[in-house]
């Protein structure tokens, strides 16, 4: 069974659908990207499993179990854990502060000790910075936090949005190399949604193409890389 499950999810924004029954699996320990174009649906998508956007029919299901018509913190509580396009960090709280929120649901103390520890192991710019207010980090040290943040939920599926956007590319290559070292020092699985389709297939286990609503390829992340049609469209060659 697969840890996490899309099956024919439609959602509309008022009249206008934005997803036409994708369907989509994500196994546990697995990093799964989701790529295509600006608009093709990719954010909608996540906020679809975060339960921030109503689906209108089919199902999404975390272990089995249909968690569709759940609340969004719920659905935190189960453990998914979104890192959101554009970081939205807390400008005006601290760093650690930030990291605290993100553990608000938990009740193991000594354990978020433990995780807080981790968290400044993988990023070491923001154990410098602990003190400082979010608003004054540049972009990518925003980025760290946001990524941090949802960490320090302890999630099961960590939930990723665009978490290239903006950044330089000496900065994006840096983001990447901790999401693999995420998914393999933390077992934590990854569910990322892309536009730089080059750095997420490079990093992943499977992909999945969208366009338009709908799921147009799907396949291992290795031949997606290789496939002629995704290399002319998505990665520029």
């Amino acid at each position: 069974m697969a840890l996490m499950e899309l099956r024919d999810v439609c959602t509309y924004y008022g009249n206008i659908q934005a997803l036409r029954g994708i369907s989509l699996s994500v196994e546990e320990g697995e990093i799964v990207t989701l790529i295509g174009a600006n608009g093709a649906g990719k954010t909608t998508t996540l906020m679809s499993i975060c339960g921030i956007a109503q689906i209108r029919s089919g199902r999404v299901l975390l272990d089995g179990e249909d968690i569709s018509r759940r609340s969004p913190h719920s659905i935190v509580a189960m453990g998914l854990s979104q890192v959101p396009e554009g970081r939205r960090i807390f400008p005006q709280l601290t760093v650690l502060e930030n990291l605290d929120m993100g553990a608000f649901l938990r009740r193991d103390k000594a354990m978020v000790r433990v995780d807080l520890e981790e968290v400044f192991d993988l990023f070491p710019r923001l154990a410098e910075r602990r003190n400082q207010q979010g608003g004054t980090l540049s972009g990518g040290e925003q980025q760290m936090l946001a990524i941090s943040r949802a960490l320090m939920a302890r999630p099961r599926i960590l939930l990723l949005d665009e978490p290239s956007l903006g950044l330089a590319p000496l900065i994006v290559q840096n983001i990447f190399e901790i999401i693999k070292r995420i998914n393999e020092e933390r077992k934590t699985t990854v569910f990322l949604v892309e536009q730089n389709a080059n750095m997420a297939l490079k990093i992943a286990d499977k992909g999945y193409v969208l366009q338009n609503g709908s799921i147009r390829m799907a396949d291992s992340a290795e031949r997606l890389l290789a496939n002629e049609e995704v290399r002319k469209a998505y990665l520029g060659l």
